[in-house]
């Protein structure tokens, strides 16, 4: 049986590593290892399981369902979690098509009236716009700076259309712990979360921000976390003290899991005219949001609620 190794897979299916360590984590896909081989492998099964994920993540099918749909034998829970999505979608669609009249209506005035300035038309038909009945719960304002090309297995470019802002991150000092092993990420969050409790880190700075990226060295995956300490505070083994520069990044938000969209925001930056990425070190940051309400929370409540930036650092172009 042909194994395909996860450089392979990354490279075949434009994902990250982080991504398919994730789906591994919620038990949505399985590799294996290939003896006297450092790496992990996907066989033909776990290829097209994950083909079926990347699939439905396209339509915008929430990861919780994914893992429903996929556990089911039969097709009730498909059809559950494709009636969500559908009634999601209406709801959208019924708001976009109620601003589009709106706006044709307006546009068709200033048209008209040559003896009249936009402002004094909007104003007099404000009426129009409070009439729309703006469903909040579904909808949000967006604010897009660049198109991107998507391939085959990234989202849809029409429906994936998502907030990308762009903010500076201020110099400071952190409390860095870096791990290379099977579950980085988890061997990590849990000596952080152990940081903040012993040294009441959200009394004594309760402004701190929590960051990771990944991180490898050699054959095993490496995952380091950041939190932002006191400028004079000392920290102890196995947490390191150091310095981050900060500056300018593209940011955008996920709920946990979704790090399929690394690929979304890469492409925004590369096709964006007005910055490019900044080849500062590390590459790319992951910042948990909200972080100072939630270390207390058990694994299950924190993944539940748990809102992460991504964060790619940039530049003005010249």
């Amino acid at each position: 049986m042909e194994l395909v190794t996860i450089t392979e897979v990354t490279k075949r299916y434009h994902i990250s590593t982080r991504t398919l360590r994730y789906y591994e984590q919620l038990g949505l896909l399985v590799s294996s290892k290939k003896e006297g081989y450092a790496y992990r492998t996907y066989d033909a099964d776990a290829l097209k399981r994950l083909e079926q994920i990347l699939v439905l993540r396209k339509f915008r099918i929430p990861l919780k369902d994914i893992q429903r749909v996929l556990q089911s034998e039969g097709g009730e829970a498909a059809q559950i979690a494709f009636q969500a999505k559908l009634h999601e979608l209406s709801d959208e669609i019924a708001t976009l098509t109620s601003l589009k009249a709106a706006l044709e209506k307006l546009a068709g005035l200033l048209n008209e009236r040559t003896d009249m300035n936009s402002s004094a038309i909007i104003a007099a038909h404000e009426w129009q716009v409070g009439s729309l009945q703006l469903r909040t719960d579904n909808t949000k304002e967006e604010f897009i700076m660049g198109t991107t090309n998507c391939s085959e297995y990234d989202m849809n470019p029409i429906s994936m259309l998502k907030d990308v802002r762009i903010i500076y991150l201020p110099p400071s000092y952190v409390a860095s712990i870096h791990f290379n092993s099977e579950a980085p990420e988890s061997e990590s969050s849990d000596w952080v979360r152990q940081f903040v409790k012993e040294t009441e880190l959200d009394k004594i700075k309760p402004d701190f921000r929590h960051y990771g990226f990944n991180h490898p060295e050699g054959a095993k995956h490496g995952y380091e976390r950041w939190v932002t300490i006191p400028e004079h505070m000392e920290v102890k083994a196995p947490f390191v003290k150091k310095h981050f520069s900060g500056g300018m990044y593209a940011a955008h938000m996920i709920p946990m899991g979704n790090f399929d969209e690394w690929s979304w925001l890469t492409k925004w930056v590369e096709s964006s005219s007005q910055y490019e990425h900044d080849a500062v070190e590390p590459s790319c940051l992951e910042e948990h949001l909200n972080y100072i309400n939630q270390y207390q929370l058990n694994d299950e409540e924190l993944h539940a609620c748990t809102q992460l930036d991504l964060l790619l650092p940039i530049r003005s172009r010249e």
